[in-house]
């Protein structure tokens, strides 16, 4: 099986291959809890990347330390974060899913949905792009020194672009709309899909 990842990576179609065969996979989904609400795979566990504590994730293993851990997300981004983090506290068998939840779609696995939301990426580029408007209205109608607004947000996203890590999605995962705890998944809200669905 190892023969299907590489460099902690393992694409969504090896995943459901494994889930096939019956082989136990211990998957945690780093995305906000509203994001998991919405769609999951099955049998992932929701740990948010703003509270991911690698040791205590491997402490609480119950006896499956030795057996890789998977990592998904919406897109793969912050799954490669987490596997980072696992790797810097010297756990380095865990592994990426490639292309994330929205991979997964087309994949074959499992997914529950429940209630939609907004991802976290879109309130990013909201939230960005409605902050260099403002820069940009303050600096026309107020003070030029206020086209600094948009300039600071501007460099923010080259920032990000280049450390793949962004300060503004992890202030907004810890909002209250991000925060609230996703159900279990035998709600009677939530779907469970066997199939996979076109993937916008």
């Amino acid at each position: 099986m190892a023969a299907s990842t590489s460099l902690g990576t393992i694409s969504p179609q090896a995943l459901a291959q494994l889930h096939r065969s019956g082989q136990g996979i211990d998957l945690i989904d780093v995305r906000t809890p509203a994001e998991f609400q919405q769609v999951h795979v099955e049998f992932a566990r929701n740990i948010p990347l703003s509270d991911l504590d690698p040791a205590q994730v491997v402490r609480t293993r119950n006896g499956s330390a030795n057996e890789p851990l998977y990592v998904i997300c919406q897109a793969g981004g912050r799954g490669q974060q987490a596997c980072d983090r696992f790797a810097k506290a010297g756990f380095p068998n865990v592994i990426n899913i490639e292309g994330g939840t929205a991979a997964c779609e087309t994949a074959g696995l499992p997914l529950v949905r429940g209630k939609k939301v907004m991802s976290l990426e879109r309130q990013v580029r909201i939230t960005a792009g409605s902050l260099v408007l403002v820069g940009v209205a303050l600096g026309s109608l107020v003070h030029p020194y206020l086209y600094g607004l948009s300039a600071f947000i501007g460099a923010g996203l080259v920032f990000a672009g280049v450390t793949d890590t962004c300060g503004m999605g992890m202030m907004l995962a810890k909002m209250p709309w991000n925060t609230r705890t996703a159900p279990s998944t035998s709600s009677p809200s939530a779907t469970t899909d066997s199939a996979p669905k076109c993937a916008a």
